[in-house]
């Protein structure tokens, strides 16, 4: 194994076990919101009693399991991608357009959320800012949290990904998993 090799590919291995472990309770957390809809829905036309806070817990666990998840689909290759062209490239060409995208759209993106949004939550938190509706949910801070969180979760992701692409441009691993 050479010494970028050695260097790289734990750094990737751990940041794939982080996104994997959140990915698994974001599978975890779809279960609950479902759970959650099915019952809150029920009610409704069951019992015509409907609650705010339920419909409220439902959009708050779907924007966390979007934004948490979202590394965690990065690192399976679920993402998506124009594959016309790209499935006709060769593993190395793919490497650098994926090490391409990484640099100069991903990683930027990222940082640029990360940093837009920590004054964002961070207002709503100094604030207590609970939800507008009688019978909301408290603690509005804490969804706006996520946005930074899944944000850097991702940015995360990206390097690793990054890391293996350059493993594989530089003749070292085939496996970008």
């Amino acid at each position: 194994m050479s010494p970028l090799h050695m260097r790289l590919r734990p750094w990737a291995s751990a940041i794939d076990r982080i996104s994997l472990g959140v990915g698994q309770a974001m599978a975890w957390a779809v279960v609950l919101m479902t759970a959650i809809i099915v019952y809150d829905v029920s009610m409704r036309f069951l019992f015509q009693m409907g609650s705010v806070m339920l419909q409220e817990l439902e959009w708050h666990l779907f924007g966390v399991i979007f934004l948490l998840g979202a590394a965690y689909t990065y690192r399976e290759d679920g993402h998506v991608r124009v594959e016309i062209f790209y499935q006709k490239f060769s593993k190395i060409q793919q490497a650098k357009i994926n090490l391409f995208g990484n640099l100069f759209i991903l990683l930027p993106v990222c940082l640029l959320v990360i940093w837009t949004s920590i004054p964002f939550v961070s207002n709503s938190f100094a604030y207590a800012e609970t939800s507008p509706d009688p019978g909301g949910l408290p603690y509005r801070w804490l969804i706006k949290s996520a946005i930074p969180a899944g944000f850097f979760l991702l940015l995360l992701q990206g390097f690793a990904d990054s890391f293996k692409q350059l493993l594989v441009i530089s003749g070292e691993d085939t496996d970008t998993n």
